[in-house]
């Protein structure tokens, strides 16, 4: 049975050691012995979820143990091939967004590899807990429309699904607001002095005149049982 941790945003990253010829999913620091087929001819080996200026990015890492093919896919888009590659270990190098990435192949014994993602200097792990930090999130359900909305506490950035909105606070007693629209919904996202130093500002978010609560589980890592 395959075990995974859940990663920023509610991703699975699923783990497993790689034995020759074998497929499976992997994450930087847990190994096991069973593989999962991705369909096709496909050898994917390991899979991140890393959150990037409010969008998350599925990073996906294919490796032939036997020909030492190497195969990055982003967001279903394939960056690079490497085919018959005599040394099964090593690096590569790669930019997701602004940030230099590195996959790194380290042997494990028995015939066994561990695949590591590394972001911006960063370990896959480090990275997602102090993106953790720096975003708050919601997500909202509204009929058939979906929104998750990101906002950077350092640039001030605001992201609806993705796409960076234009809008600016508008200073209040206290703080801001900022409205926008989506879709004819109406949303206002408020900023408040807390009144002390440890809490800061408060962030809140109001969709059509109703409280959202923040995604939490989603901006944080945990087990997955």
């Amino acid at each position: 049975m395959s075990h995974g941790i859940l990663g920023l945003g509610g991703g699975l990253v699923l783990s497993s050691s790689m034995k020759p010829g074998s497929d499976g999913s992997n994450n930087n620091t847990t190994s096991k012995t069973n593989g999962i087929g991705d369909g096709g001819n496909r050898e994917v080996v390991a899979r991140w979820r890393v959150p990037m200026h409010g969008k998350i990015h599925e990073v996906e890492f294919e490796h032939g143990t036997a020909s030492g093919k190497r195969v990055l896919w982003i967001d279903k888009e394939e960056i690079f091939r490497r085919e018959w590659m005599f040394k099964l270990v090593g690096e590569d190098m790669f930019k997701l967004e602004d940030k230099r990435c590195i996959i790194r192949v380290d042997p494990l014994p028995g015939f066994k590899y561990s695949y590591s993602l590394y972001v911006d200097g960063k370990s896959y792990e480090q990275f997602t807990e102090s993106q953790a930090k720096a975003l708050k999130t919601w997500e909202v359900n509204l009929g058939d429309n979906f929104y998750r909305i990101v906002l950077e506490k350092n640039t001030l950035n605001i992201y609806v699904n993705g796409k960076l909105i234009e809008e600016n606070g508008e200073f209040v007693d206290g703080g801001t607001d900022t409205t926008f629209i989506e879709d004819g919904n109406t949303f206002v996202l408020t900023a408040r002095t807390s009144g002390n130093k440890r809490d800061g500002i408060v962030h809140l978010l109001a969709v059509n005149g109703v409280s959202v609560d923040d995604s939490c589980g989603g901006d944080r890592d945990g087990d997955a049982q």
